[in-house]
């Protein structure tokens, strides 16, 4: 796998990046990049930051994960679910990604730290990702955009 991007590299380099949209009492997730990959990974980063600012985490610790499913939408699905279980069994927060996609097989890296209330500061809990506005597309620009809404 290639090195780590953490989300100050990506804004700088202006290829991908995150956002969130409004959905009730929950939040939506939303990736954008040039790669299925890079809107996953975007889609990750704005998962973290639902929860704290993805620039106060240290990115020193890492861990590997794998998932799959039987398409994007569900991956999608899987792959955040799987970071927000990791992150409850560990107590940490993530906010680096690098990740690869072969099929609907998903194998990452997630850099980070573990929690710290008082720098961190964590908003919301994030309970698990949903499949409501859940999509997957590439659009005409080439661009891919991954998004969800999670239940926090």
């Amino acid at each position: 796998m290639e090195e780590h991007r953490s989300a100050r590299t990506i804004a700088a380099i202006g290829e991908s990046r995150w956002e969130h949209f409004p959905h009730g009492a929950d939040i939506g997730v939303r990736g954008m990049g040039p790669t299925l990959e890079s809107a996953f990974e975007q889609a990750a980063v704005a998962l973290t930051a639902a929860i704290t600012d993805p620039a106060a985490i240290a990115n020193h610790d890492e861990i590997e994960v794998a998932c799959a499913a039987e398409d994007d939408e569900a991956l999608l699905v899987e792959w955040l679910n799987t970071l927000i279980y990791e992150m409850a069994v560990r107590s940490m927060l993530f906010g680096c990604f690098r990740l690869r996609i072969e099929g609907h097989k998903l194998q990452a890296r997630a850099r980070g730290e573990p929690v710290d209330v008082a720098r961190h500061s964590p908003a919301v809990e994030a309970k698990g990702a949903t499949f409501t506005e859940l999509s997957v597309d590439e659009r005409p620009d080439g661009t891919w955009v991954a998004q969800c809404v999670v239940d926090v």
